[in-house]
């Protein structure tokens, strides 16, 4: 018994390890930004793949004909949710974790503005005995605001999990959001 729950642990941990987040600067500088006391930021989600599915779209009509068929409009009701998700959830995580730890305030007007493009999001479950963890990939451009063909840094965010510590995240959005939080505390610490 001692040595299969020392095997699983070791599972554990290798599969943790093999998902690290990682954040990679792939063009420009941060010095610009040090002596900013805010930042405009703005999410895109276009190209946006989801899973096994390679575009966004695909993804919402198979869980939302899904649904539907288990229950009419349970399936138009997630689709609606799916999306509603992102400023509900998503963004509003991402935002309170890169502002607390960056130490800049989110302003339209900022003379710098940073743009989280999600690129993937893997959604992940939870059945209780078996869960996946969410985890999202992004590229985050940080341009002048004024002119936003000054490209002032480019970086690439892999792999941000997100998931419960507590392990009740049964809810999708609360994995994602989890996700986004991880993102922003993460690419704060890194720029900053």
């Amino acid at each position: 018994m001692q040595a299969k729950q020392l095997l699983l642990a070791a599972a554990l941990l290798i599969s943790m390890a093999g998902s690290a987040q990682k954040i990679k600067k792939t063009k420009g500088d941060f010095t610009p930004l040090q002596s900013e006391k805010s930042i405009n930021i703005e999410f895109k989600y276009d190209g946006l793949a989801v899973g096994k599915f390679k575009n966004e779209e695909d993804y919402v009509a198979k869980k939302t004909e899904e649904y539907n068929k288990k229950e009419a409009g349970k399936g138009d009701k997630w689709a609606t949710d799916w999306k509603g998700d992102r400023s509900r959830a998503y963004e509003p995580q991402f935002l309170e974790q890169f502002g607390e730890k960056s130490g800049l305030k989110n302003e339209k007007n900022a003379k710098y503005t940073l743009i989280f493009q999600t690129t993937f999001i893997e959604p992940g479950f939870n059945v209780g005995a078996w869960r996946k963890n969410a985890y999202i990939n992004g590229t985050v451009t940080i341009v002048e605001t004024a002119n936003r063909d000054n490209v002032v840094a480019v970086i690439n965010v892999e792999n941000a999990p997100g998931r419960d510590a507590m392990g009740v995240d049964f809810d999708t959005a609360w994995r994602i959001s989890e996700a986004y939080a991880k993102a922003g505390k993460s690419l704060a610490n890194f720029i900053f």
